[in-house]
């Protein structure tokens, strides 16, 4: 197999631009992260500002204790079977909004910001920014008359500090630096915000600057800067520190959160004071553990425009279509922002990474109808999977609060997760009918869990996390299913997130979110039911644990009714006949069974997988937003349609995409593609979600079948990708179809068995000189069965004769 071809632009983003979202300009900021804390660079030329943030700083929220309100699950039952849907679907809400409970999630609040000035002697020329992913270095570069001027910056790995360097090669720099408390156009008007200002103290002593703040929960947060001049002047003036007489100077800066400013103070003093390494030293250390992340997987779709600036490429999406080195650079960043927006042992990827800007932002906390899913689609698949054990940490970290839910809400036993959570808060928030009757995230989230285990074989994993999780998830569903009176499982009340069945929508025209979202069957919540069993019982029967169980979750499976078809030939999103299809919506639910989940493939279910594949192609364009066309990108991709999942990533680049890559909610100009909303609100799911759909592209993976390149769209003709994995191992593929050229390469981790799906536009493959193994015909041409033991790798080659 080849070497991966690179070049030196591939992995950079360049602007000619500055950031220029009007006040909040940290919206098209340059971000750099170590996965605990977060930088990022905005601004100009004369006034530079650096937001950092920290994982574990939030504010600004309540935790009401829950009261029992469980005697309203069969209230609400009783009003559905009786017709009355709009009551039921209030009950349970109002029920628990007459205790006057108010509980509010908590917004992520930013740490503060280094602000640097530097004076202007001529209007600039040759204005540059750019990010390096694979270093995770930002620079900015311009000149001023006839001077060279580049400011640089990365969040350390291995230092956990910001490093940051001013230089010039032809004249000497001069400015001043400053740490303050982040500005914002948003909430600074709030008695919260002014109770928050009020605690800030800054100082300057020597070459340090210090700051710290107090947030509401009484503990201090803040930042200790160091700052080195080689060979020039640093100059104490009031709260701030000038520089002059150097061609280089650095700046070293550390946080503190959840602590007390007199002794962070100190602690970080001592540990910047012993710091005697140049930038190139500190870079040169840090870059080793970040490109081990970085380049755990590699893609070249050998687009020719890998040197082209973002507005350049943005302007060609603009005109229909997204130029391949836009696609290529929005898989590599989406892994970039993962790889510095989360850890091992931090929060999870959130819908803001690590680089918020404001106090109180709309959609911070951790959605699980949904969101927090997508993000994580990729991980495994990209190479990331050491990345994942944060998702797991956090969830078991509230299961107490979940249990607590489970009872008092509905009197079951086992966990209920709110859709939405921030970190302690596992409680429920968003008391809306559309969130308060969703059952399905605890089941949603097992996939994860159970995914992590196939793909890394960890026996101890799924012994003392995923079964136990899972477990707890299935004696929910046990106390929660009703049977109907032919001894199937009648699921209410049920959700399809967030849609409101066609019937039931206003008629008077009334822009209402989710009118009447609650129901019954659900096609989502049956399709995770089923999902959720089926692990279950199979993971127990690899662990030989809760053997005694399996006979009860076995009954309860084969007592889910069989997903039903509209007369559009769609799968209905609500399997009760009460309700009607409504194709004017952002969610694809009920796709679930085809993806994210598995259940239903063209090769198991052709029939019952074209019903899946109308209902998708029903979707109407303008309901949706960011998120969903990359979400619709992705099962277009498993449907096998690369060039519709391929023109979903066109539309997402011309309507909700920032020129730093950044994905937004919608698009702010309603330009009549997406839904409209004031804030446009950034949501990183969906760069996550682009990186996922490239590789559902390139590789479909389950845990007895690999299809190589199944819905690579015609415009990819060419392409090569190294580090992906199957359950059991890595493949490398390079494919020209000019030429008819086709070879990849899998390498067994662990032993494997599985059908291997090949293109069909090869004539006949070859197996390191040997034929491999036609499977049976039942799924038709192009499927081969392979055995590799732990170590060995084959090498298949396509034929053109």
């Amino acid at each position: 197999m080849p070497k991966m071809k690179t070049n030196a632009f591939k992995n950079k983003l360049f602007l000619k631009y500055p950031a220029s979202w009007w006040k909040n300009m940290w919206r098209e900021a340059l971000p750099s992260g170590n996965g605990t804390i977060g930088a990022s660079v905005y601004g100009a030329i004369k006034e530079e500002t650096i937001l950092l943030n920290h994982k574990d700083l939030w504010h600004w929220g309540r935790k009401d204790a829950l009261p029992d309100v469980s005697h309203t699950l069969e209230e609400t039952r009783k009003l559905m079977s009786e017709g009355k849907y709009f009551d039921a679907s209030w009950n349970l809400t109002n029920a628990v909004k007459e205790t006057g409970y108010a509980t509010r999630l908590a917004s992520k609040l930013p740490l503060g910001d280094i602000s640097l000035n530097m004076p202007c002697t001529q209007a600039f020329r040759k204005y540059r920014r750019s990010v390096d992913m694979e270093t995770g270095e930002v620079q900015v570069a311009w000149q001023d008359g006839g001077a060279a001027l580049a400011r640089k910056l990365f969040v350390s790995r291995t230092d956990q500090m910001v490093v940051y360097e001013i230089s010039s090669a032809d004249n000497a720099v001069e400015g001043e630096f400053l740490l303050r408390l982040h500005r914002t156009d948003g909430s600074t008007t709030s008695d919260k915000y002014k109770e928050l200002e009020s605690t800030v103290e800054v100082k300057a002593e020597g070459s340090y600057l210090y700051y710290a703040a107090t947030s509401d929960e009484g503990k201090d947060f803040g930042i200790v800067l160091r700052l080195v001049s080689d060979g020039g002047t640093i100059r104490q003036e009031g709260d701030k520190l000038q520089f002059a007489g150097s061609n280089r100077v650095m700046a070293l800066a550390k946080v503190f959160v959840q602590s007390d400013r007199s002794t962070e103070w100190p602690r970080l003093y001592e540990e910047l004071s012993r710091i005697g390494k140049t930038y190139t030293q500190l870079l040169d250390e840090h870059v080793k553990e970040h490109q081990r992340l970085f380049h755990s997987a590699s893609l070249n779709l050998f687009g020719d425009q890998d040197h082209s600036y973002n507005e350049e490429l943005l302007l060609q999406a603009y005109d229909g279509e997204a130029p391949v080195s836009l696609i290529e650079k929005m898989w590599a960043y989406g892994r970039y922002l993962f790889i510095s927006g989360t850890a091992p042992e931090g929060q999870p990827f959130g819908m803001y990474g690590l680089w918020p800007g404001d106090y109180r932002l709309v959609w911070c906390h951790n959605m699980a109808n949904q969101n927090v899913q997508m993000m994580y689609w990729h991980a495994l698949v990209g190479g990331l999977e050491e990345l994942m054990p944060a998702l797991v940490r956090y969830y078991e970290g509230m299961m107490d609060d979940f249990r607590d839910n489970a009872r008092k809400l509905y009197g079951c036993r086992g966990i209920y997760i709110p859709a939405g959570t921030t970190p302690g808060t596992g409680v429920p928030n968003q008391i809306v009918p559309v969130i308060m009757n969703w059952t399905g995230a605890a089941g949603w989230l097992a996939r994860h869990y159970y995914d992590y285990y196939l793909y890394t074989g960890d026996r101890e994993f799924l012994v003392g996390k995923v079964l136990p999780f899972m477990k707890e998830v299935a004696l929910f569903y046990e106390d929660f299913i009703h049977l109907d009176e032919d001894g199937s499982v009648l699921y209410y009340p049920s959700v399809s997130p967030e849609n409101t069945p066609l019937n039931f929508m206003p008629t008077d025209g009334r822009p209402l979110a989710h009118p009447m979202p609650t129901t019954i069957n659900a096609t989502m919540d049956l399709a995770i039911l089923k999902e959720l069993l089926t692990y279950l019982i199979e993971g127990s029967r690899e662990a030989g644990l809760y053997l005694e169980e399996i006979p009860k979750w076995t009954a309860m499976l084969q007592r889910i009714p069989a997903y039903r078809v509209n007369e559009d030939g769609a799968i209905r999103e609500w399997m009760h006949s009460d309700f009607d299809d409504r194709y004017e919506h952002r969610h694809l639910s009920h796709i679930y069974p085809v993806f994210p989940g598995q259940e239903c493939t063209r090769e198991t279910e052709p029939d019952l997988f074209k019903a899946f594949e109308t209902a998708v192609k029903r979707r109407l364009i303008g309901a949706q937003s960011g998120w969903s066309l990359a979400t619709m990108s992705n099962i277009y991709a498993r449907l096998g349609d690369g060039n519709r999942a391929l023109e979903c990533l066109d539309i997402l680049a011309r309507s909700c995409l920032l020129s730093n890559l950044f994905t937004l909610h919608n698009d702010w100009r309603n330009m009549g593609i997406c839904m409209n909303m004031n804030e446009a609100p950034i949501q990183l799911d969906a760069a996550m979600g682009v990186i996922s759909a490239v590789q559902e592209m390139l590789l479909y993976v389950s845990p007895t079948l690999v299809k190589l390149l199944p819905a690579v769209p015609d415009k990819w003709v060419r392409g090569e990708y190294a580090g992906l994995r199957f359950c059991t191992g890595t493949v490398t593929v390079a494919w020209d179809r000019a030429e008819g050229k086709l070879s990849a390469c899998l390498s067994a981790s662990r032993d494997t068995a599985i059908t291997l799906k090949l293109p069909e536009w090869m004539d006949r493959y070859d197996a390191d000189g040997q034929d491999i193994t036609e499977a049976p015909a039942v799924w038709g041409k192009g499927y081969y069965e392979l055995k590799l033991k732990a170590g060995e790798t084959v090498t298949i080659t396509g034929i053109k004769e």
